[in-house]
């Protein structure tokens, strides 16, 4: 699915994404797409199994063009961090090396809270990951909390979990979104009128007959309603549910 727009997420410098000796042309145009869902257009290589640029990815990153257009070739890992202030390196396994170890989350958030100071993630090959002589070079370590007897992570999946925790901070997608045309919540006029007409007619069909229970059962029919965020077509439509059993109810189905 294609983004609504490439516009770069804003507060603070974008982080950079430095892929450590990848193999597959696929995996890395499929890392430029996920990069550019989530605003990151800095793509770094570190000895790339095969040339570059390489036409294989330009399919796999379905209109990624930014970032592929973009990306640098090292022959280090050094050198494709020399002029970066934070690194973190990613890894699916703990390190026999004192390092601090944080989520995705926490390095989102670290990231964010860097300003002006860049920052780099660092992602090793598909099938082996990442050396320790590259590790070594980072400040810290990020793990993502995943299943312990099975924590396989294609190369893009990886990129795009650390991507979207950034991008998400900066995020201000409403909660709720009505995706439907030509309506809108009820005012609250439209639901005190649902409730009267509903809880008229439940007090002509005896529903609502004994006494000391009808403000409760008044009280939880009118929360059902309210939970549900109706909108005024749906308050409309089911208020002519109500007209129509109560002014056509039909004959008796034997259901036996």
């Amino acid at each position: 699915m294609q983004s609504k727009s490439t516009a770069i997420a804003a507060a603070g410098a974008l982080p950079v994404i430095i892929l450590i000796d990848p193999q597959l042309g696929e995996n890395i145009g499929m890392v430029a797409r996920a990069m550019l869902n989530c605003g990151l257009t800095d793509l770094r290589l570190v000895r790339p199994r095969d040339d570059w640029p390489n036409p294989r990815a330009v399919s796999s990153a379905s209109g990624a063009d930014l970032v592929l257009e973009n990306t640098k070739v090292f022959e280090s890992t050094s050198d494709a961090i020399a002029d970066l202030n934070l690194i973190y390196a990613t890894t699916a396994r703990d390190r026999d090396m004192t390092k601090e170890i944080v989520t995705p989350e926490i390095a989102a958030k670290e990231i964010r809270a860097a300003g002006s100071e860049q920052c780099g993630i660092l992602f090793g090959r598909e099938a082996k990951g990442m050396k320790n002589e590259d590790i070594v070079l980072a400040n810290k370590i990020v793990i993502t909390p995943l299943n312990p007897g099975f924590t396989s992570l294609n190369l893009s999946q990886a990129v795009l979990l650390l991507a979207y925790e950034w991008y998400k901070l900066a995020d201000d997608t409403p909660t709720i979104e009505l995706r439907m045309k030509d309506t809108r919540l009820a005012t609250n006029e439209e639901m005190l009128m649902l409730f009267e007409h509903l809880e008229r007619e439940l007090d002509n069909h005896g529903f609502l007959r004994v006494k000391e229970k009808r403000p409760v059962m008044v009280q939880n029919i009118r929360n059902v309603f309210q939970r549900a965020n109706m909108t005024e077509q749906e308050v409309r439509t089911f208020r002519g549910v109500v007209k129509s059993l109560t002014q056509f109810p039909g004959e008796k189905i034997d259901t036996k």
